[in-house]
């Protein structure tokens, strides 16, 4: 397979004339500068790794637009997103998560790190399948023809000190050890079905939700199998409050003590920190998911994202609700908002946030041989258009710029993804007709859930 991009962004800068070549799902070669091959396939525009989104919860999905209509907070926010949970079973959240991880694709994204906790029915009981919430998901990824690492979610407690209630039920296993062993099965099933498209990670809900002395069996799991660990950390405000009046120190400092921070695990959101909490993080290699665009619609605040990185600390990113998904407007919102908080511009390189796009994200979520145009990464490839009414003009030379600061998720013309096209000229050649499918797909869950928050 050839691909002969116009320009192409090598991690380094942009290149013209990128003869691109795979063998499968790997690419074998890549050069610049080189006229078209007979029987590659043209790519006008910028080339890019495909985008990895780093933190999603698929089915928040099905509240965009309706959580918008009125005021509220994020926990007036998080009643709206539990009836939506309430409503699920494996069918419906196959057919609701294939449609947005197809949108995924049309925005150029070919990897997704879902953070799951919807694992048990209504109430708390386990399916028969104790994991038919988490294959429903692996599933969809492979009917939207994108990579997902799947973020099997230990959710035990409904707050410091508090059991879980209502729909939250669907989320426990009970312990720590209940939720290994249930993983363990999935992580197992997995890899004997040789699903190439799918690995399997763990991930700590919150300080709120893993009791103190259930945090180090989550972690010990995740290191064990050497799969990434994801965590929501200090997202909000009164959940530092919580752990300080609990446990005498910050979430942060809970999850080190607990063996929960390194270079294999990602917080999530990283919104409110001491200085301490961002020294631990970057001594620790640990990295952190921004998601800009959830972070604003729930009016959480603006993270530290640039001094999480003068720490040493890898930046990746994700859409986390999907009030947009939009890896270009995530990788803007990062320079953006740190001009908002400092009243200062240029913090960031266009090249640092398509790093933050591609390459940091999928190293958190455990593809490591992915997010490069090089020899021996996985084919996965983005197209934008550089000629539309968002990018025209820019001219090569701020290729890179137009991509991060002007682009849209509509931009996309093309997508591959370990060498098979996903996106042609715009249109997702899996799901015939997306926008279709999300419409089904989240009337079907929202049909009894129409009233707004107050």
């Amino acid at each position: 397979m050839q691909w002969h991009a116009q320009y192409a962004w090598l991690g380094d800068g942009v290149a013209a004339d990128v003869l691109i070549e795979a063998d499968g799902e790997r690419i074998t070669s890549v050069a610049a500068g080189v006229p078209s091959a007979p029987h590659a396939q043209r790519l006008p525009g910028l080339t890019l790794p495909g985008l990895a989104n780093a933190h999603s919860h698929a089915f928040h999905r099905a509240l965009r637009s309706r959580v918008q209509a009125r005021t509220g907070t994020f926990w007036t926010w998080r009643e709206q997103m539990y009836k939506v949970a309430d409503r699920l079973d494996p069918a419906s959240y196959r057919a609701l998560a294939t449609a947005v991880f197809a949108e995924m694709a049309l925005a150029g994204i070919s990897c997704v790190g879902e953070f799951h906790y919807l694992h048990h029915r209504p109430g708390g009981a386990p399916y028969a399948d104790p994991n038919a919430m988490g294959e429903a998901l692996i599933a969809a990824a492979a009917d939207a023809g994108i990579r997902i690492t799947l973020l099997d979610t230990c959710y035990l407690a409904g707050g410091i000190g508090r059991p879980l209630t209502g729909p939250q039920l669907r989320f426990g296993d009970g312990s720590a050890g209940n939720w290994a062993r249930r993983v363990d099965t999935l992580y197992e099933q997995t890899d004997k079905a040789g699903r190439l498209h799918a690995r399997v990670g763990a991930a700590v809900h919150s300080v709120r939700a893993v009791p103190r002395e259930q945090l180090r069996a989550v972690a010990a799991w995740a290191k064990e199998h050497r799969a990434p660990l994801h965590v929501h950390l200090s997202e909000q405000p009164a959940e530092n409050e919580a752990c300080l009046d609990a446990y005498g120190m910050t979430p942060t400092r809970l999850l080190a003590e607990s063996g929960a921070l390194g270079a294999l695990t990602t917080a999530v959101h990283a919104t409110h920190l001491t200085d301490e909490d961002i020294g631990l993080l970057g001594t620790t290699m640990t990295g952190v998911c921004m998601c800009p665009t959830t972070e604003r619609d729930l009016a959480d605040g603006i993270g530290p994202a640039r001094a999480l990185a003068d720490a040493g600390v890898p930046i990746c990113l994700g859409s986390d609700q999907h009030a947009v998904i939009d890896m270009f407007e995530e990788a803007r919102a990062v320079e953006l908002d740190e001009r908002l908080r400092t009243r200062v511009r240029g913090h960031w390189t266009a090249g640092e946030l398509l790093a933050a796009a591609t390459s940091n994200g999928h190293y958190g979520l455990g593809w490591p041989e992915a997010g490069r145009l090089e020899p021996g990464a996985y084919a996965d490839l983005v197209t934008v258009d550089l000629g539309s009414v968002r990018t025209a003009g820019a001219g090569p030379g701020c290729a890179a710029e137009a991509a991060v600061f002007a682009a849209a998720s509509a931009d996309v013309r093309h997508v591959v993804v370990s060498g098979r096209p996903i996106v042609h000229d715009g249109r997702h050649l899996l799901v015939d007709d997306v926008a279709a499918a999300l419409t089904e797909a989240v009337t079907a869950v929202t049909a009894v859930t129409q009233e707004e928050p107050a």
